[in-house]
């Protein structure tokens, strides 16, 4: 059970939740008899599945309790409450470092002071044989008074401590963060780990951006382990060549090349940035590619606890083909067209990249066998990887199998393969493979959730959308309401799941309905809708415009019914007020857009 507003755990009041996440869930508590306020991070209960973790967490929370040091957010106690572990840590009034880079460029004192405080906290922390495993800007704390915290030591220490299939680096460390040595899963890390992830950061607090970016997090970490390191200075042209140094050396591949020890890198950064001309850290940068923060969401207060995010996802309502248009709608759109002149040159060109595509298509034609519906449109080829694939996928896809035989238990290690499957082209088996880990995973919650973020950032509705239901079942049973967050996410991938064919063999709507009998109603609207039966959809829409006429995700598919039956001026309108309501989720904002490009 979650821990209520108003409980008391042991001698804290629960005051208010700040933040929730894969592994834990933090909330502000007071303390009467001290008369101050802390932060109680509660550790998921699906930790309790190993029998000996209790245990080694008292074990591990003593070892954290004892780093004491200005710049790490102290542990004051650890206990558990009705068989919830839960460590008690200092209240932090301020922001993370991730927020404040949002507002803004940072000025050359500011990089200064920060790189001090978690250098020393680091060293601090290293000598005493404790590793972070997840240095990051929303881990770094800037207090109202001055004062800079590093986060989270006790988390990442008493989390990677156990074999739980919770323990699985994909958790702990963060894609964009992550050591090349810790995203090959290797267990003998040292502190040059740490080293590396503290380098992103400063690559990230001068450049402007994180080094590798992605639109998946897995390749985000093949770039880390395979991918040369972009040139600062051909990002920002302000980098003095002395700070280059000490970031190459720093994010170095192999870890014999790094510094040696965090104080020597601390040493070497600061002294080439004052021998360099000194420059202002940059605000977030912009990408080419959708940024996939997968552990990082917005924090509610700094001390929010680490958890995968989903990375935005355009809009779906193209994700399954529509029925075909009328006669009339036809001639309508054509009627609309405007004719422009083009240029002989540009009709060439058509030409041209139309016959190559030709070629292509045939050649490709007998090698081939489509897969139907499922959200997955990727063809599978019959023999070996797609010609897509590259001889590093190959290396990828034969690693995450050799993970599965050597850990056929970890839900984490079969949801790595079905992403390399989809990343080689064969969505059938990543569709098979996932079944599995959803069955291992069983009524592991948090990894419920990471399958199905992790298949949402692919855009395969159907697929996520079956990860999200399993999650939400599970958590019903100690709980009924999802945080805000959650509800988004199941709610945003079923809706996004609806036209696909298959969405009744794998999601029968009776099984939604016992989740939320709106979001089913909507569902079962929108795959009637796409599937042919306008009347069905309209029976089922006017029954969830009676009893939620102000739901916007009812209003949403309601919109998207007026346009396919050819009411545009309807549509418009409640396009119009959904766009004004202050309370609409961005996911539906997004699907408002998308709709108004698709109307004539």
């Amino acid at each position: 059970m979650a821990f209520q507003i108003g409980e008391n755990v042991g001698r804290y009041r629960i005051v208010e939740q700040l933040g929730q996440g894969g592994m834990a869930t933090v909330y502000k508590a007071y303390h009467a008899e001290l008369d101050r306020y802390v932060a109680l991070k509660v550790l998921h209960p699906a930790f309790l599945e190993e029998a000996s973790f209790l245990a080694r967490f008292q074990r591990e929370a003593r070892v954290v309790a004892k780093l004491e040091h200005p710049n790490i957010v102290p542990i004051y106690d650890y206990a558990e409450h009705e068989g919830r572990p839960y460590l008690v840590m200092k209240f932090i009034e301020g922001e993370t470092l991730k927020v404040r880079l949002g507002r803004g460029s940072i000025d050359a004192s500011e990089v200064v002071r920060i790189v001090e405080a978690v250098g020393a906290a680091l060293s601090y922390a290293h000598r005493r044989g404790i590793l972070h495993r997840d240095i990051k800007p929303s881990n770094v704390l800037l207090g109202k008074d001055g004062q800079i915290y590093l986060a989270d030591f006790g988390l990442a220490r008493i989390a990677q401590s156990g074999e739980s299939t919770l323990t699985s680096d994909m958790i702990v460390g963060t894609p964009q963060y992550i050591s090349p040595e810790q995203a090959m899963g290797k267990k003998d890390l040292d502190e040059g780990t740490d080293i590396y992830s503290f380098g992103v950061m400063l690559y990230e607090l001068i450049v402007g951006r994180v080094p590798f970016n992605a639109d998946t997090p897995f390749s985000i970490i093949h770039d880390h382990i395979y991918s040369p390191l972009p040139l600062p200075s051909q990002l920002n042209v302000d980098i003095p060549p002395e700070v280059e140094r000490v970031l190459l050396k720093a994010l170095a591949k192999e870890r014999s090349d790094r510094y040696r020890d965090v104080d020597a890198l601390v040493t070497a950064f600061l002294e080439a940035w004052k021998e360099g001309s000194p420059i202002a850290a940059r605000p977030p940068a912009p990408e080419a590619t959708t940024p996939v923060p997968v552990s990082e969401p917005t924090p509610t207060a700094v001390q929010t606890a680490p958890a995968a995010r989903p990375a935005e996802a355009p809009p779906s309502a193209a994700s399954a083909p529509p029925p075909p248009a009328s006669a009339e709608t036809v001639t309508a759109a054509l009627a609309a067209a405007r004719v422009r002149k083009v240029p002989w040159m540009w009709i060439a060109v058509a030409v041209l990249v139309f016959l190559c595509c030709l070629v292509t298509f045939l050649a490709l034609r007998g090698n081939r066998q489509a897969v139907p519906g499922r959200g997955l449109s990727t063809p599978v080829f019959q023999e070996g990887l797609s010609p897509l694939a590259t001889s590093e996928v190959a290396e990828l896809l034969a690693t995450a199998v050799g993970r599965v035989e050597q850990n056929p238990d970890d839900p984490y290690a079969h949801l790595q393969l079905a992403t390399v499957y989809l990343e080689a082209g064969k969505p059938e088996r990543a569709e098979e493979t996932l079944n599995q880990a959803l069955e291992v995973g069983g009524q592991n919650e948090p990894f419920l959730w990471d399958a199905c973020r992790e298949m949402e950032i692919r855009q395969t509705w159907l697929l996520a959308a079956r990860a999200c239901v399993q999650g939400a079942e599970v958590h019903r049973e100690v709980s009924i309401d999802l945080s805000p967050d959650l509800k988004t996410l199941l709610f945003s991938t079923l809706y996004r799941a609806a036209p696909d064919p298959a969405l009744e063999e794998f999601l029968p709507i009776g099984r939604l309905l016992l989740l939320d009998e709106m979001i089913a109603h909507v569902v079962k609207a929108r795959h009637q809708l796409y599937a042919g039966d306008p009347n069905g959809a309209l029976q089922t829409l006017e029954s969830a415009l009676q009893r939620w006429p102000d739901r916007p995700e009812v209003q949403l598919v309601e919109a998207e019914f007026l346009v396919r039956t050819d009411n545009a001026g309807q549509a418009f309108q409640v396009l119009d007020e959904l766009q004004n309501r202050p309370d609409v989720p961005e996911w539906i904002l997004q699907e408002v857009r998308h709709i108004r490009e698709t109307i004539p």
